[in-house]
């Protein structure tokens, strides 16, 4: 299969100019209406693979390598924390789109470190990492939960404003994959 010679759709809708990252079996794209900047889908060529159990065995390495790849790449470019990542697998569980797709959604810890993170860094040792772990965790739970949005106030971008943000994106993985 050639890609560039290929249509990309997600479920039924044609998607190539969100696309910014392509494997033999999956790809990457911006999101219409992404919850935060940089939340983005890794999704299957295969439209008809609608949850993540019909994936072949070859599909889901390369569908697992994509979305270690991008969720490194997200966390660079986008200076994140930490990342949700999250499949809908089924109606039952929240699933919009029959296509199989993950959401990787960067997030940031309130911490107020600004450059005492740096201090923090020549000192570390396992328990600063847990104790990093746990006061981030416990941020989280005090105030750091995603602001409800109602699905009405999520716009969605225009298609010049995705293309931009896929040819930004695409520009940036090369250089984060340049050795």
């Amino acid at each position: 299969m050639t890609m560039s010679k290929t249509d990309i759709y997600f479920y039924k809708f044609l998607v190539n100019n969100q696309v910014f990252y392509k494997s033999k079996y999956t790809y990457a794209l911006v999101n219409i209406k992404p919850l935060v900047p940089g939340h983005v889908l890794v999704v299957p060529y295969r439209t008809e693979i609608k949850r993540f159990a019909d994936l072949t065995a070859e599909e889901s390495q390369d569908y697992m390598q994509t979305l270690q790849l991008v969720h490194k790449f997200i966390i660079h470019v986008y200076k994140a924390d930490s990342l949700n990542i999250a499949i809908q697998d089924g109606p039952e569980a929240g699933q919009s789109i029959p296509h199989l797709h993950t959401h990787l959604i960067p997030r940031y810890a309130l911490d107020g470190f600004g450059d005492g993170i740096y201090e923090k860094l020549e000192k570390l040792d396992m328990f600063d990492t847990l104790t990093d772990f746990f006061q981030r965790r416990e941020a989280f739970k005090e105030g750091g939960k995603f602001e409800k949005v109602a699905d009405e106030d999520r716009k969605p971008r225009s298609q010049d404003e995705m293309l931009a943000e896929a040819n930004w994106l695409k520009t940036e993985l090369a250089k984060y994959q340049q050795p």
